[in-house]
């Protein structure tokens, strides 16, 4: 008579948790971020489902999410109504009104913006409004580094340039 053990943690984590399932349901989430203890971001959510137990792993925002970035004492806000991170690729997608504000009162606002955290990238195909210091910029697709040191609105259908 033979028998084998093997180590299937993964199978036993998911034993009476059904596939539609979330792994978890966080409330009223206040997660501070910090590097070399001084906070680089504050994410704060009502609830979030925690699909962790997936073949592609997930993080889910169902009712909105605020995220605050701080970089060299400057704040910069981002907020959406939904917002869902995959774990593996390092993306987030943010959903349904979605306004950035970062630390010189620029401006982004759409129904959908992309976060790509490898490479500290923002983008989106959607439609736009851009606020600069010194243009109001609408179009479709928004490329930018997250500094918005190089922010271009693409397929721009219009712009208002605003007066002090």
């Amino acid at each position: 008579m033979f028998f084998s053990c093997s180590d299937h943690i993964d199978k036993v984590h998911k034993i009476g948790i059904s596939e539609n399932e979330p792994f978890t349901v966080d409330y009223n989430l206040n997660l501070k971020y910090t590097d070399s203890g001084r906070i680089t971001a504050n994410l704060i959510s009502t609830k979030a489902l925690d699909y962790s137990n997936r073949d592609f792993p997930y993080r889910e925002f169902v009712d909105g999410v605020e995220l605050d970035i701080f970089d060299d004492n400057k704040k910069s806000v981002v907020i959406a109504d939904y917002a869902i991170i995959y774990t593996e690729t390092d993306l987030i997608d943010m959903q349904s009104n979605v306004v950035i504000t970062t630390h010189d009162n620029q401006v982004l606002k759409t129904d959908q913006l992309f976060y790509d955290q490898k490479n500290d990238w923002l983008f989106t195909n959607e439609a736009v409004s851009f606020k600069s210091e010194q243009d109001l910029i609408n179009g479709h697709g928004f490329d930018s580094n997250t500094k918005f040191t190089n922010a271009e609105v693409l397929e721009v259908t219009g712009i208002i340039t605003l007066e002090e």
